[in-house]
């Protein structure tokens, strides 16, 4: 029509839909009562010939600030370790099939054993989407399936299973989680990361494989991240991947187990990264470390934590609760990072946050969260 001005310009004037703030609702961590740490130490030790790579061993155990690691394994007939008579380990290095076969078996009790110590323990029909990560077994069904089946939920829930990626696999798992809940306001998500490390004991007679296996242990964390407004806000997610670091975590699937092989040059290289100005601005968003009042960081290691603090500058308490989480229960691989978010939760407020997690590329991986 002559005249007319009638126009739909859509493009113009969208309709905007609020992006929700995802939330960690809760934490719940587990791990299992048999302390095998020091049982460890009298065994690697006498793998050692060379008196001073006794001394070394001895050393290094005393310095890395571990006194406990949990395992799943059970005690041999006198109630002892694993390494002792009628231990798992007892009659030498048991085939992965049968290593296996104990990850499908324990992986899912540790799993709802940390479900149950959430602090509100969620219906299973108000779980939209599950997400589980783990780096320590293989299973089919999966551990999701597994863990889902025990747990009620319904057949409808969407699954996901992070696999094999290492320690930052608990930030991929909650990274997950985030996406999840910014495109479906209304979803609930249990995310879980259990690992079973102590199933890897490898016949290792050389002084770097054995104070690798010096640091880890099992135990599994469960977390509810919703829309709701409650825990800790998740907000920028980032990862780094370090220039010609690719060899330096590395974890083969062998006929005795997963075997880890974990470069001493890896504290120092996470030390260089964190001081340039591109690596510590891509992690702290050019902000600088002093913008962040808590930090929740994988403790891998002494030495680990030890080049965190020394690359960001920050003070001697910054990393107590990974400091703590490490003391307690060794390096937990992917659980670790969760069970040092459950405790800042159960801390006064975390203000600004940043957890972070360092694992094979050698890359990181984390995100920023506040007090809700």
């Amino acid at each position: 029509m002559k005249g007319s001005h009638v126009r739909c310009d859509l493009y113009e004037s969208p309709l905007t839909v609020p992006i929700p703030t995802p939330h960690i609702n809760g934490i719940g961590a587990a791990t299992p009562d048999h302390d095998i740490h020091h049982a460890f130490i009298g065994w690697a030790a006498a793998q050692l010939s060379d008196p001073r790579e006794q001394a070394i061993f001895a050393r290094m155990a005393e310095r890395a600030g571990i006194e406990h690691r949990w395992s799943v394994l059970p005690r041999g007939a006198d109630g002892g370790s694993p390494i002792c008579a009628g231990g798992f380990y007892a009659q030498g290095m048991p085939p992965t099939s049968e290593r296996m076969k104990l990850y499908a078996e324990t992986a899912p009790e540790l799993a709802v054993e940390a479900v149950s110590n959430l602090p509100e323990i969620p219906d299973p029909a108000s779980i939209t989407h599950l997400v589980v990560a783990s780096c320590t077994g293989f299973t089919a069904p999966g551990l999701d399936q597994l863990v889902a089946r025990r747990l009620g939920l319904k057949g409808s829930v969407e699954r996901t299973l992070v696999g094999f990626m290492g320690c930052y696999g608990a930030v991929t798992a909650l990274r997950n989680a985030y996406h999840i809940v910014r495109s479906e306001p209304e979803a609930r998500v249990l995310v879980i990361t259990t690992e079973l490390s102590t199933l890897h004991l490898q016949p290792d007679a050389a002084l770097e494989p054995l104070l690798a296996m010096l640091l880890f242990g099992d135990g599994a964390a469960a977390a509810i991240v919703s829309a709701e407004p409650n825990g800790l806000a998740m907000g920028r997610q980032f990862a780094a991947t370090l220039p010609e670091s690719h060899d330096l975590i590395q974890w083969h699937v062998g006929d005795t187990g997963f075997a880890m092989h974990l470069s001493g040059e890896v504290p120092g290289r996470i030390g260089d990264a964190l001081a340039s100005a591109e690596f510590r601005s891509a992690i702290c968003n050019g902000e600088g470390p002093d913008a962040v009042d808590s930090w929740a960081v994988h403790g891998g290691g002494r030495s680990i934590l030890d080049a965190v603090e020394k690359g960001l500058d920050l003070g001697p308490d910054a990393l107590a609760i990974s400091r703590d989480i490490l003391r307690e229960k060794g390096n937990m691989s992917s659980a670790t990072l969760m069970f040092a978010l459950e405790r800042i939760m159960r801390e006064p407020p975390a203000g600004q946050g940043l957890a972070i997690a360092f694992g094979p590329g050698l890359a990181a991986e984390g995100f920023e969260y506040r007090s809700a």
